[in-house]
């Protein structure tokens, strides 16, 4: 598997052209673009939709079921965004695989915007579906995609946020992951950032006022969402 991450790291890094997958990564469900289900290719058409009618967007945020939750709780505070146009191109339940094959099939075509927020694996981490190096892999997938399809585009990769009500066997997997992935920012075109803690209590606990069910962001969580990446995002749409 540390084959594997070599190799898609020096693929981000323009270093490597793949034939195809190696032995190794197929064995990885993470790396390997896949679709869901019917109600899932609704929300993907309707993406596709919304692409079609704001392809002057400058930033994209692209995840699973806590930025497609930017429609819900955090309805608010996306208009902190507007002078980007954003587009959200979250789905519920979206692993690195699925965002893998929504970004081959029409998610990002004919975009060139100065920025992409991507925050994606929580869903790769429950039990023992995928390791911390397997899950780190496909993120990894998914910056390579938006590097060989969005040249010019900032890629601001997010540490996946912090789980459970206290510290826990999952939240250790996710910092594993977040420290594989902090190693892909390259301060020029990735660039990572994690601002897990500031979700949490002193004593590391997440709060219901944050995380009403310890993964999905209330209000005031999308409020600490903003205020963590605003300086960045500004940086990177100059």
């Amino acid at each position: 598997m540390l084959r594997s991450l070599l190799s898609i790291s020096l693929l981000v890094s323009g270093l490597l052209l793949p034939a195809s997958l190696n032995a190794q990564d197929k064995a990885n469900a993470a790396v390997v673009a896949v679709p869901r289900d019917a109600n899932w290719m609704k929300r993907h058409d309707l993406i596709n939709t919304r692409v079609k009618e704001t392809q002057d967007s400058q930033v994209l945020f692209i995840g699973d079921s806590i930025t497609q939750g930017w429609e819900g709780a955090g309805k608010q505070a996306w208009e902190s965004f507007a002078e980007y146009k954003p587009l959200n191109l979250g789905i519920g339940g979206d692993r690195t695989q699925h965002v893998l094959w929504r970004l081959e099939n029409g998610n990002i075509a004919g975009l060139k915007p100065k920025a992409a927020v991507i925050m994606i694996g929580t869903n790769n981490s429950n039990g023992n579906d995928n390791t911390a190096e397997e899950i780190a892999a496909g993120i990894t997938a998914i910056v390579t995609k938006l590097r060989a399809e969005l040249k010019d585009t900032k890629l601001l990769v997010l540490g996946i946020f912090p789980r459970g009500t206290a510290p826990n066997p999952q939240r250790e997997k996710l910092a594993a992951i977040n420290a594989i992935v902090a190693k892909l920012d390259d301060g020029k075109y990735i660039h990572f950032l994690d601002f897990g803690d500031d979700f949490l209590e002193a004593d590391k606990s997440l709060s219901k006022e944050v995380m009403p069910d310890a993964l999905h962001l209330s209000p005031k969580g999308y409020d600490i969402w903003v205020k963590a990446i605003t300086p960045k995002l500004k940086e990177l749409t100059q």
